[in-house]
C-alpha cells in the first residue's frame, strides 16, 4: 500500500488487500495503527471457514448470505439478508482468544469487524429485530444508519460498527467531521475503515467518491477517492466526508472504528468552515426514498 502518491495508500481498492479466503484483510499491522480491522469473508456453497480471533474483538455480519457460527460452545444460526441493500442483518460477536467455525449451505459474504482490546466479553448474538435504525440529515444530506454496533447499543471493549446506507446524488458523512484527538467530552480518538458496495443500476456497477482532508494532525491524510464495490477508505485520521452516491446508484458503506481510550464513544467534531449545514436540516424534510429498509419486527428468527 505505499506509493509516491501519499492518497493512494488509503484508498485500498477491490482486491487489493486479499488474503487467503478473504477478499479484504485489512488488520492494523497493514493499516500502520494500533487498533481497527476489517476483513470481508466470501464463502462457496456448503463452504466453511475457521477463525481464531487473537488479541481482538469482532463482529461477523452477514453482507450476503447467512451462516452457522460455533464458538464457545454454543452454535448461532445468522439468517442472514439477500445484499445490503435488501435488509437488517442479525449477527454475532465473537471475544478475543477464541476460536470459531464459520459455515454456510447457500454460500454468501460476510464482513468481521474488529478492534485489539482488552476485556474479553462474552460471545452474543446480535438480531436484526434489535438493531436502531437511524435517519440521519435531510434534503440531499439524507442517509439511512444501521447502528447495530454503536456505543450504547451493542457492548464491545473497543470495537464500534455501524453500517450506513445513501440514496442515489445524495452525500454522507456531512458535514466533515473528525475524531482524532482524545478530548474528553468532545471528541473520540478512533482509527475508521470505510468498506464500500454501490448498487448497480441498469446494467452500470457504480461508483461514488470519498473525500478526507487534514486536520493538523497525525499523517496528514489526504483523499479523494473514487470507489467501488469491495474498496476500503483507510482514516487514521483527518477531516473525512463527504461521502458522495452517484446519481441512480445507492451507496453503502460499513464503518469500523477503534481506538486508545478507556470510553468506547464516537465523539466527533465538525469541520467549522461546514458545521453550519446542520442549521439548515429543519427546515427540509427527509429524502422520501428513506428509509430504504427498516428492522425486522421482532420475535422468533
Amino acid at each position: 500500500m505505499t506509493s509516491s502518491d501519499p492518497s493512494t495508500g488509503f484508498h485500498v481498492r477491490a482486491g487489493e488487500a486479499a488474503g487467503g479466503p478473504h477478499v479484504v484483510d485489512i488488520g492494523p499491522e497493514r493499516a500502520g495503527w494500533g487498533y481497527s480491522a476489517l476483513r470481508v469473508l466470501e464463502l462457496p456453497p456448503g463452504g466453511s471457514h475457521s477463525l481464531a480471533t487473537g488479541d481482538s474483538e469482532w463482529i461477523l455480519l452477514p453482507l450476503s448470505g447467512g451462516c452457522t457460527v460455533d464458538t464457545e460452545g454454543e452454535v448461532f444460526e445468522l439468517h442472514g439478508r439477500e445484499s445490503v441493500f435488501s435488509g437488517v442483518s442479525d449477527f454475532v460477536y465473537l471475544p478475543r482468544d477464541a476460536h470459531a467455525r464459520i459455515a454456510t449451505g447457500a454460500g454468501g459474504r460476510f464482513a468481521l469487524a474488529g478492534a485489539r482490546c482488552e476485556r474479553r466479553l462474552p460471545a452474543r448474538y446480535g438480531p436484526a429485530s434489535d438493531v436502531p435504525v437511524e435517519l440521519r440529515g435531510t434534503g440531499n444530506c439524507s442517509r439511512q444508519v444501521n447502528n447495530f454496533g454503536a456505543a450504547g447499543v451493542f457492548d464491545c471493549d473497543k470495537l464500534i460498527a455501524v453500517e450506513v446506507l445513501t440514496p442515489g446524488g445524495n452525500w454522507s458523512s456531512y458535514p466533515p467531521h473528525k475524531h482524532d484527538e482524545c478530548r474528553p467530552g468532545e471528541e473520540s480518538e478512533l482509527e475508521e475503515i470505510y468498506y464500500f458496495e454501490i448498487a448497480a443500476s441498469h446494467g452500470s456497477e457504480g461508483v461514488g467518491y470519498q473525500r478526507v482532508s487534514p486536520s493538523g494532525r497525525g499523517r496528514g491524510t489526504d483523499v479523494l477517492a473514487e470507489v467501488r464495490t469491495g474498496d476500503t477508505v483507510l482514516i487514521p485520521d483527518g477531516w473525512h466526508g463527504p461521502s458522495i452516491a452517484a446519481p441512480g446508484h445507492t451507496m453503502y458503506y460499513l464503518n469500523v472504528m477503534a481506538g486508545p481510550e478507556e470510553e468506547r464513544s464516537w465523539l466527533i467534531c465538525d469541520h467549522p468552515d461546514h458545521a453550519w449545514i446542520r442549521s439548515t436540516w429543519p427546515d427540509q424534510p427527509v429524502d422520501p426514498r428513506l428509509p430504504l429498509y427498516e428492522a425486522p419486527d421482532g420475535g422468533p428468527r
